[in-house]
Formats: structure tokens, C-alpha cells, sequence
């Protein structure tokens, strides 16, 4: 039995220039953490005293005497990918799916790294992430960007950028106690709305040159705001600052991006005291992080109060094995 666990990420700037359309001619870059988090992947092979081979438990529950019958396209293809049979599968995770978390990429990458842990091998993050990209993007097709899915399986707080020939992620550097406060200066509710990142990149569609001009700003703020994070001299409010500007910013994207609900959520926090803040993901729901000095949090969860508070810590460690007993498997014939 093996059982992983992998991180949420929290994408902060940069949104939008990962995808492979765009960065391939223009190169990209985003800025992100991980954080405390976490969906659990627990795989094992099933025994065969059942009337099928495949069972799967997520959302729904599968029992499938073939891959080929399997809905969960993800899964379907993965298992396809790394000759994977006989198995059972449970999927938990400690926030919902949908929500802007990269929750889809962190289970993508979890399940891949279970599957070769099953396999008793070991395989690099940088090897997870690549496979994670080609199965989300290729083998299922699904629209969007690269950033998750290398997020959640390097962990920690980075810079990633991209380019012709690929990506290249650089940790953050800043001291534990700045980082600490930007932590502590970060709220996060869930806005209760749930949605397809697919369908929210689908609707993206100003114009290309429109698109082309936002996405080349956004990539000019990851330097902004990375420098703000490194430099000591500047206040961290700045970054909050600029959370506002970016938010503003993408919603010139797509009216599908935000909602006139969240419009009034987003407008509540500004006036509570809140410098700045986005809704994570694609858009269309899911959670609103905003950045608040200590002194007016309390004046901003009344505001929210009508939503869910998360409370939430950056982690460092990325995708992993927390769970590993080898298991002996003879393939049938």
C-alpha cells in the first residue's frame, strides 16, 4: 500500500503567461507557495476476489472490470500511461476540488507518484511534474497553463519561469521571519462557488493582441513583486498593493473570471482595510485571499463572515511518499 500526499498551491502573479501558447514565443514566469493544505492519495493493488478489477474512490465510486471503462479521465489515462492494473485507488483532500487550488494537478501528481511508488520506483519531482503536464494537458486535454502542476510537486515558495525550452524554478529567497509576516498578513475565504478551471480559460478571449499586452504586464509584475519580497528595505504592503493591481488586471480578461458576487465580496475587504487581494485560479469562484495589515484582520473577517475562514501555513516539502509497504504482485497472464 502506498498513500502520498501533495500540496495546494497558492498562485499570487504571473497567471496566464504558463501556458505553452504564450510562453513558447514569449517566454513567462509566475510567483507561488504552497501551503498547509493537502490531498491524500492511497493505492494498492486489489485483490482478486472481486467481479472486477479497477475500484476507484473519489467523488463517485468506479468498479470496472477494464481500464477503458473508466470515467475519471485523469486516472483512466495515467493508468494507461504507466501499465498500471488491479488497483484501488481512494482520493481525500483537505479542501474541495474546483476551488482555484490547483486541486486537480496536485491529485494528477499524487496519484503518479503513488503509482511508480507501487512499482517500488522512484522518480525526480522535476519527472512528476513533466508527466503530470503531459497527462492534464495532452492525454486529457484540458486547457491551461504549466504552473500547477510543478508547483505542487516541487512545494515551497518560487519563482518559476518559462520558456522555448522549458521551465526552471527558483526558490524565493527571503528570511523566515519577513516570510513569516507576509504569511501572517495573508486571509483566506472560501466564497463557496466552485468551478471548472478548463471552462473559465476557454471563456478568456479578448482579443489575442489585448491578451498578448495584459500577459506581458503580468509577467513585468512577478519581477515587481519578487523584488519586493527580497528586498528588505521595502514594506511588504507593497506586495499587497500589487495583489490589488494584478486582480484588477485579469479581470479585464473575461467576465467569466469574476462574478458581481465576488465583485461585492472583493470591494467589502477593500473597505475593511485590505491593500489588496485576488481570487485564486483561473477565476469564477472558489477562494479570495487578501492581504491585511495585523491591525485591520478583524475588521475584514466581519466583513467575511458570512464565508469560511481558512487559516494557513507555507509549506516547503511538495509531493510525497508518507505511507510505503511493498507489496508482491504476479500480472495475470
Amino acid at each position: 500500500m502506498i498513500i502520498t500526499k501533495t500540496p495546494f498551491r497558492m498562485s499570487f502573479f504571473g497567471g496566464g503567461t504558463d501556458t505553452a501558447e504564450y510562453f513558447m514565443e514569449n517566454n513567462g514566469a509566475v510567483l507561488s507557495t504552497t501551503f498547509d493544505k493537502y490531498c491524500y492519495v492511497n493505492v494498492r493493488h486489489l485483490p482478486r476476489f472481486f467481479d472486477y478489477s479497477t475500484e476507484l474512490s473519489y467523488s463517485k465510486t468506479e468498479r470496472v472490470t477494464s481500464i477503458d471503462g473508466i470515467l475519471h479521465p485523469a486516472i483512466r489515462n495515467a493508468m494507461k500511461m504507466l501499465d498500471m492494473h488491479e488497483i484501488r485507488l481512494t482520493y481525500e483532500a483537505d479542501l474541495p476540488a474546483r476551488s482555484g487550488l490547483g486541486t486537480s494537478s496536485s491529485f494528477a501528481v499524487g496519484m503518479l507518484n503513488a503509482f511508480y511508488a507501487l512499482k517500488g520506483k522512484y522518480v525526480s519531482k522535476k519527472k512528476l511534474a513533466d508527466e503530470a503536464i503531459y497527462l492534464e494537458r495532452v492525454l486529457c486535454h484540458e486547457d491551461g497553463g504549466w504552473q500547477d502542476q510543478i508547483a505542487t510537486s516541487f512545494g515551497g515558495f518560487n519563482r518559476i519561469n518559462f520558456n522555448a525550452d522549458g521551465y526552471e524554478v527558483f526558490p524565493v529567497i527571503i528570511s523566515p521571519e519577513r516570510k513569516k509576516q507576509l504569511n501572517d498578513n495573508l486571509l483566506m475565504f472560501f466564497t463557496g462557488f466552485t468551478r471548472f478551471s478548463s471552462d473559465v480559460q476557454k471563456a478568456n478571449r479578448i482579443s489575442k493582441d489585448e491578451r498578448k499586452t495584459q500577459l506581458k504586464e503580468m509577467h513585468q509584475l512577478v519581477d515587481l513583486a519578487e523584488r519586493i519580497l527580497v528586498d528588505k528595505t521595502q514594506s511588504l504592503d507593497e506586495f499587497g498593493q500589487l495583489l490589488d493591481y494584478t486582480w484588477k488586471l485579469k479581470c479585464k480578461a473575461s467576465s467569466s473570471v469574476t462574478t458581481e458576487s465576488i465583485n461585492q465580496l472583493y470591494a467589502k475587504g477593500i473597505s475593511a482595510g485590505a491593500l489588496g487581494g485576488k481570487l485564486l485560479g483561473a477565476g469564477g469562484g472558489g477562494f479570495l485571499v487578501f492581504y491585511v495589515r495585523p491591525e485591520k484582520q478583524e475588521a475584514v473577517k466581519k466583513e467575511m463572515e458570512n464565508l469560511l475562514y481558512i487559516p494557513f501555513k507555507f509549506e516547503n516539502g511538495g509531493t510525497r511518499v508518507i505511507h510505503y509497504t511493498p507489496e508482491s504482485y504476479i500480472p495475470k497472464e
